[in-house]
């Protein structure tokens, strides 16, 4: 199969107006593809497709999908620039419809930007059917024409990398436990002889004295597991390093303060920020960025048991602080909090953190865009002129004083696990929480529970977890490493 891309005319009833793939074809079969697309009906629009068979003795079909206007950029009443989406949404879409012909191949017009088109094939065709019987048709997308093959390349290289967190968020919490999910991780790295893994047992964890972590732990049988992962691709291996720490809660049913089991099975998916930071790890070592980035992933289950944390208990973190555990859905954070004191050992550049931490930040942006919470304006307009390249979008949002009066206002430890005002601010609280942690100068904070699941909203990921902003990480990472070099 073949699709091509075909952008609106600026006025309506104007002649299609052809990618230059597109115009190459056309004149391939004497202009009737552009014959055929005037007679049978009105102009594509953005995202709309038309299908011709029998075109082409090399392309039995050939889908054509409407890119919209073809000087779309940066959208800045939308953060993120438009051009790159609708080519990423359109390829997606004729991805599909090929991938329904059951052909075993499709060939990918570049649409003027062959890392969006690629990303656009890689992210839309990508689903979760390990346990299905019967599964739908694998589909092999390739650019069409030579020219932009590097581009291309670093797109499913993008992609791939979204599409390994979707993967890991999605499999069941039984497929992917703790220590399943730090193999994958570390089978998917074994071939970089710049990557080190180590996989830390649970008295390697006590001796590291993080108490918070191990007390959301206890409550389950399957033992925890500390991941960390150091890609040295810096020029200098003793350069600062960009820290990355992910929750990994494998499954996290709330603890003794159950949640309600409608929809507790998405909970397989509680160890989104571990997932997606692994990956953009994953992914920088396949694009060979030259900078040094370590993962740190604390991986553990939340259960109810005989042993698990009960409200009302005070255990003590890394650094010394005790914490009153008010709440055990809000286990997270306990999680990141002796992670983040740990990360403090590396002498870090940055260090930014994801977690699907709160409801509230899904109640407060929907999917639309991560949270984020930094105390660092350079780190923060990094991440934002990523997230506007890859769609991916970041929000930021506030760390003020007034929320950290609100967990440190605690009757029998120097915090409590939740703001004193319950629902209020909910996010912001437990970002609030967090940087009790920190003392590094350029911190970051991402909560991704609003963009943890896609049911519609982006179009070229089909339902199910979403991997982002896995793809956002990695163009943090690469614009970091152009300025060390530079």
């Amino acid at each position: 199969g073949l699709v091509l891309g075909v952008y609106s005319s600026e006025k309506d009833e104007g002649a299609a107006q052809f990618t230059s793939a597109g115009d190459a074809f056309d004149r391939l079969v004497s202009g009737k593809l552009r014959e055929l697309l005037s007679v049978c009906g009105p102009p594509l629009k953005k995202g709309k497709t038309r299908i011709f068979h029998g075109l082409h003795q090399d392309f039995p079909s050939v889908v054509v999908v409407g890119l919209g206007k073809k000087n779309a950029g940066v959208n800045d009443q939308e953060n993120w620039n438009e051009g790159k989406e609708n080519i990423r949404a359109a390829v997606a879409v004729g991805c599909r419809q090929i991938q329904d012909l059951e052909m075993p191949c499709v060939e990918v017009d570049p649409c003027g930007d062959a890392q969006a088109a690629a990303e656009g094939a890689v992210l839309g065709l990508h689903e979760y059917n390990e346990l299905k019987q019967k599964k739908k048709p694998v589909v092999t997308p390739q650019l069409h024409g030579s020219a932009e093959s590097e581009a291309w390349q670093k797109g499913v290289i993008y992609a791939e990398g979204q599409n390994l967190a979707r993967y890991l968020m999605e499999a069941p919490a039984n497929y992917i436990t703790p220590i399943k999910f730090a193999e994958h991780v570390e089978q998917k790295l074994r071939s970089f002889s710049n990557v080190k893994v180590h996989i830390r047992p649970e008295s390697w964890i006590a001796t590291q004295q993080m108490g918070a972590f191990l007390s959301v732990a206890k409550g389950s049988a399957e033992p925890p597991i500390f991941l960390e992962i150091h890609y040295l691709g810096g020029a200098n291996t003793n350069d600062s390093p960009l820290v990355f720490v992910g929750k990994g809660v494998t499954f996290d049913s709330g603890g003794i303060s159950l949640k309600p089991s409608s929809g507790m099975d998405a909970m397989r998916a509680d160890m989104g920020g571990a997932a997606t930071v692994c990956s953009a790890i994953v992914t920088a070592a396949a694009l060979n960025l030259p900078l040094n980035i370590i993962g740190l992933a604390p991986l553990c289950e939340n259960m109810p048991s005989g042993k698990a944390n009960k409200p009302g208990d005070v255990v003590r973190a890394k650094n010394g602080k005790t914490i009153q555990v008010d709440n055990t859905d809000a286990e997270g954070r306990l999680l990141l909090a002796d992670a983040l004191c740990y990360a403090h050992d590396f002498n870090a550049r940055a260090i930014v953190n994801a977690a699907t931490l709160t409801g509230a930040m899904d109640v407060a942006l929907g999917s639309a865009a991560t949270g984020v919470f930094t105390n660092s304006s350079w780190l923060w307009t990094h991440l934002y002129e990523a997230s506007i390249l890859t769609g991916d979008r970041v929000w930021r949002m506030p760390l003020f004083e007034h929320y950290t009066k609100q967990v440190t206002d605690c009757p029998l430890a120097d915090l409590s696990n939740i703001g004193k005002y319950s629902r209020a601010g909910g996010a912001c609280t437990a970002a609030a929480f967090l940087k009790e942690f920190v003392t590094a100068s350029h911190w970051a904070h991402l909560d991704i529970a609003g963009v943890m699941s896609n049911k519609d909203e982006v179009p070229y990921l089909r339902k199910g977890m979403a991997g982002r902003p896995t793809r956002t990480l990695v163009e943090f990472a690469a614009r970091l490493s152009q300025d060390s070099h530079n």
